[in-house]
């Protein structure tokens, strides 16, 4: 048995083409394209890595992104004006802060200051508390992009049992929400769960989110299941895996996520939909 690749690729480049007709159509209603402010503060390169693909897929796209780059040593007071001048952009629909920041700037500092409205990423209070309630808002693009998998796959979540590794306010969180709202039985395992393949073995879909490179294997798989790989590691020999092995869990899985070109390709994509969403929200009022 070989697991189907659940080619995130593939997907990004039919989500791109969606997005670039949505984008032509706002131009041609409003004369100007949705924008995008891309917040980056120095001192991580990864982060470096990642402004550029989030400019690289927005030119693909047609929405106008600019990068507000600044210096390592920038104080809270002046990292949170910049925030402020941006919420008040009319030409600004998105606002996208890279993490991680510098210890003196809290996260809650980004989470408290961009505007709901613009929180393309789902990260404030009010775009967490309108998934917790179920209300439309702007939702995690990582969690979202695993949704958006298995939907464009076809993957049945209705009464299925998911489990999810990880807790994170970014991922394993929203992600559970999320998943309710599509009426499938979660279980979410973190550090602290003892026994951990009694768990992963029961699942119909398994979400490796916990950033340990190849923690889940082969023999913590149900065979025939659905395995979604959000994992990046970075090996010290260099390339990059996912938090599953891949080699082992594909001969068992149904269907699996590649590492790299699975779930982070749609991540990209899904946050520049947001962004031309957001847009639209804010044009039409």
């Amino acid at each position: 048995m070989s697991a189907t690749l659940l080619n995130g690729r593939t997907l990004s480049a039919t989500l791109k083409a969606e997005l670039r007709a949505d984008v032509q159509r706002f131009l041609d209603t409003y004369t100007y394209a949705p924008g995008l402010a891309i917040v980056r503060v120095e001192g991580d390169a990864a982060s470096g890595f990642y402004s550029k693909a989030l400019m690289k897929i927005a030119r693909e796209v047609g929405v106008e992104a600019r990068l507000e780059l600044l210096p390592e040593q920038t104080a809270a007071q002046e990292f949170s004006a910049l925030l402020s001048s941006l919420n008040q952009d009319p030409r600004v629909h998105g606002i996208i802060v890279q993490m991680p920041l510098p210890a003196h700037l809290p996260q809650d500092l980004v989470t408290n200051a961009i505007a709901p409205e613009k929180d393309i990423d789902g990260i404030s209070p009010v775009s967490a508390g309108n998934l917790a309630l179920g209300l439309p808002g702007f939702q995690p693009s990582t969690a979202a992009a695993v949704i958006e998998i298995l939907k464009r796959n076809e993957i049945e979540l209705t009464g299925k049992h998911v489990v999810v590794l990880g807790r994170s306010n970014v991922v394993g969180k929203p992600l559970a929400l999320l998943l309710l709202q599509q009426n499938a039985t979660v279980t979410i395992c973190h550090s602290r769960t003892p026994d951990l393949a009694s768990f992963t073995r029961q699942a119909d879909v398994l979400v490796a989110a916990v950033g340990r490179a190849r923690l889940v294997t082969a023999e913590m798989v149900r065979p025939g299941a659905t395995v979604i790989d959000v994992g990046t590691n970075a090996l010290p020999e260099g390339g990059m895996v996912g938090d599953v092995d891949f080699d082992g869990v594909q001969q068992v899985a149904g269907a699996l996520t590649p590492v790299p070109g699975g779930v982070g390709p749609l991540t990209n994509a899904l946050l520049m939909r947001q962004c031309v969403e957001a847009a639209w929200r804010q044009a039409e009022k």
